[in-house]
């Protein structure tokens, strides 16, 4: 239903259009009249009609000038006009305002309805036109981010931009650019995520940077990608980047890595995302959880430039022999020297997993295919610490059931040795080397150092003392017992004199004063 205005100073032609005019059969509806322009914009202010009928020549205010005036401020307000004068200078000055319609008086019925159905076609179509483009704007508002984000991913992977580019593009998308510098920043969450973890990220993101910092932002893979303004203080955009992974950590409790690229010009997008990139495979040494920029993986460059060679035989041979302590310096040694040179993920496994394959040869042989198939988990291990530790802890484990293992060996040859001495002990010819060739049939020296780590004595030092205390339990028990008796009992053959400066050595009194003793 449009609403119509009609202003007229003869009262005679507005009562007679009035009544005139089956209003509501040609969906309108008659608001009110003027008696002249002033009245009619006083009318209009406050009711804002759809359609004026309205004679030119009024006091105060005349048509034409009520048309110029509502013109400059209700644009959209259609005009029909009634003269009686039917110059030319009347009509042109009229349609400058956009009036299609001037009537000459009288006119009848027919010739105002004719006029008011042609306008309300035209108020048809504008309004239709108006939906139609306020459906496109409501369409086009969905579909921009999406079109922003399929911009960024473009612009970063699959196409060269110019400058003439970006700027049809910053223009569609409304952003503007000082300094014409940006920066990407680059977000991958550790762990295990859902995809909505990157859509919550990226919010994060956006409200901790302010959508005045952030020009465009996307996922790409497991990825998010922000293009940003270059901000003046470097240090107020980390202080962000830590406020981001904190937040984000405090209610998915999931850690992220970030990184940064070098500040450069729009056009020089594709070389930032490969710069982001690249830093995040630096991630590999500098941990998750990381802020990575060019900086660190310059340092890193300079130093992967060496060849790195290392020799496991002393790592091996040491957890070959269950000796930890040292097969552990021996290993912190060797990822110390792989760390210096930085080299990519890759390219170190492919140093530590030859490392890790000698090291579970050092395994007993029964347990060697376990160890051995351990390797598949390397593929799961992103980060150099995390390689370190699982090549660490299975170096221990390997090293130290050799330990347990020599150390149970060892303990029965003691134990053996222990037994021969014990039955041999009044045998004068009892020895290490007699031991060795005679019982056991094995190295001397080596029975020798694993005697004493096993029991702290030296084994003659040992031998010497079980045959004093035995002597001691002996005369102890008895009483009346000959030195040279003892000695032959224990070991000293027919050599009393050096039985008496063994004893006493021991005890501080010969045989036969320990005998008269208290």
């Amino acid at each position: 239903m449009y609403k119509v205005l009609l202003v007229d100073d003869e009262r005679i032609i507005v009562e007679g259009i009035s009544r005139t005019i089956n209003w509501h059969a040609h969906h309108m509806e008659l608001i009110g009249t003027a008696r002249n322009g002033l009245e009619a914009l006083a009318f209009i202010t406050d009711n804002e009609p759809d359609i004026i009928i309205s004679d030119i020549k009024m006091p105060g205010m005349d048509g034409l000038k009520l048309v110029e005036k509502v013109y400059e401020l209700y644009p959209q307000i259609a005009f029909i006009l009634l003269s009686g004068f039917s110059e030319f200078d009347y009509a042109r000055t009229a349609m400058q305002f956009g009036v299609k319609h001037y009537l000459l008086k009288p006119c009848n019925e027919n010739t105002i309805i004719q006029a008011l159905t042609e306008v309300i076609g035209q108020l048809d179509e504008r309004h239709s036109q108006a939906n139609f483009m306020a459906n496109i704007q409501q369409e086009l508002t969905k579909v921009l981010p999406h079109a922003k984000e399929q911009f960024l991913k473009e612009l970063v992977t699959n196409k060269t931009y110019g400058q003439r580019d970006w700027d049809d593009y910053g223009e569609l998308f409304r952003i503007e650019i000082e300094n014409d510098s940006v920066q990407l920043l680059l977000f991958q969450i550790e762990g295990k995520f859902e995809f909505e973890h990157l859509f919550a990220i990226k919010n994060i993101a956006g409200d901790y940077l302010s959508h005045a910092t952030v020009l465009l932002s996307t996922t790409i893979g497991k990825h998010v990608l922000l293009l940003t303004k270059v901000t003046s203080e470097s240090n107020l955009l980390f202080d962000r980047l830590k406020q981001i992974k904190h937040t984000f950590a405090s209610y998915y409790k999931l850690d992220a890595t970030i990184a940064v690229s070098t500040p450069g010009p729009i056009t020089e997008a594709r070389s930032m995302y490969r710069e982001t990139l690249e830093c995040l495979n630096y991630q590999f040494y500098l941990g998750e959880g990381s802020i990575i920029t060019r900086n660190d993986i310059d340092d890193a460059a300079g130093k992967a430039q060496t060849t790195f060679i290392y020799d496991d035989e002393n790592l091996c041979m040491h957890i070959k022999s269950g000796d930890w302590e040292i097969a552990k310096q021996e290993l912190g040694q060797f990822f110390t020297q792989l760390t210096e040179h930085r080299m990519d993920m890759h390219l170190s496994k492919s140093y530590v997993i030859p490392l890790y394959v000698s090291i579970a040869r050092q395994g007993q042989p029964e347990l060697i295919n376990e160890y051995l198939q351990k390797i598949a988990s390397f593929d799961s291990l992103n980060t150099f610490r995390m390689i370190e530790q699982f090549v660490t802890d299975n170096a221990e484990l390997i090293c130290m059931t050799n330990y347990n293992l020599h150390t149970k060996k060892h303990s029965f040859i003691i134990h053996k040795m222990v037994r021969v001495i014990e039955e041999h002990i009044s045998n004068p010819d009892l020895s290490l080397n007699w031991v060795a060739s005679e019982i056991l049939y094995m190295n001397a020296d080596y029975l020798g150092k694993l005697f004493k780590k096993e029991t702290g004595e030296k084994f003659s030092n040992y031998v010497v003392k079980m045959r004093v205390e035995l002597a001691i339990k002996e005369i102890e028990s008895t009483g009346d017992v000959k030195v040279f008796e003892l000695a032959e009992k224990f070991g000293f053959g027919d050599n009393p004199q050096y039985f008496s400066q063994v004893f006493k050595k021991h005890t501080g009194f010969t045989p036969s004063e320990y005998k008269r003793s208290p």
